[in-house]
């Protein structure tokens, strides 16, 4: 269109069919899990490239998009990651977070010891752009960045798992080694690892990371 605007085609559905659509993606997302355990099986790269495209159609600040993704197969650089991983997290239980939060962590029996960042067959890094560049080289400021990046990791933790993959989120403290590491530049700033792939055939899910909310606990209605 001359200003600058498209039609958007979008058939309406009826309200049978919205929710239908809606009753079926809920049980398959429902099943959703955060696994720690891996079978280090190969995940075809295609697979992880249509996982991002779809996270790269989230919306976003100004359409600034600010993020970027960092998917790694390369057993060297899982090491690598791993091992700048534990050393923050061996701070981080040996002192470094408060008690409350340590007690908040005990039912799921997380530590220091991170072998997804190794078993996983791929490791998802995403990077959140604190500002651009224009074409004169000059900065872009972006808008609700946290916001943007958080709906664009939901979108992708949601593709990988209706691709039939199994995922783990993860936030060392600090995380600037992930800049250092894998080579971003200084707009960027790591705020997760998300470990993608099988589970190990002996996988298991703590019992109370199961529990959800009911829905009168998560909606008002006005």
């Amino acid at each position: 269109m001359a200003d600058g605007h498209d039609i958007l085609n979008s058939a309406k559905v009826s309200d049978e069919e919205a929710l239908k659509r809606a009753d079926e993606f809920r049980a398959a997302i429902s099943t959703r899990r955060t696994v720690r355990d891996y079978d280090p099986a190969p995940v075809p790269q295609e697979v992880i490239e249509a996982c991002i495209t779809a996270a790269g159609t989230a919306p976003s600040g100004a359409n600034q998009q600010p993020w970027h993704f960092v998917a790694v197969r390369d057993p060297e650089t899982k090491q690598k990651i791993r091992a700048a991983a534990e050393a923050e997290e061996r701070r981080f239980y040996e002192g470094g977070a408060g008690q409350d939060w340590l007690d908040a962590l005990a039912p799921i029996g997380t530590d220091a010891d991170k072998p997804h960042l190794e078993d996983a067959a791929w490791l998802i890094v995403v990077f959140a752009q604190r500002w651009g560049t224009k074409e004169d080289g000059s900065k872009q400021k972006h808008y609700y960045v946290p916001e943007s990046v958080g709906i664009a990791t939901g979108m992708l933790l949601t593709a990988l798992h209706m691709s039939g993959l199994v995922t783990l989120t993860h936030t060392p403290n600090p995380m600037g080694f992930l800049r250092d590491l894998l080579g971003r530049p200084d707009n960027e700033k790591a705020t997760m690892i998300i470990a993608a792939g099988h589970p190990a055939q002996d996988a298991t899910v703590p019992k109370m990371a199961k529990i959800k909310k009911p829905l009168a606990d998560i909606l008002t209605i006005r």
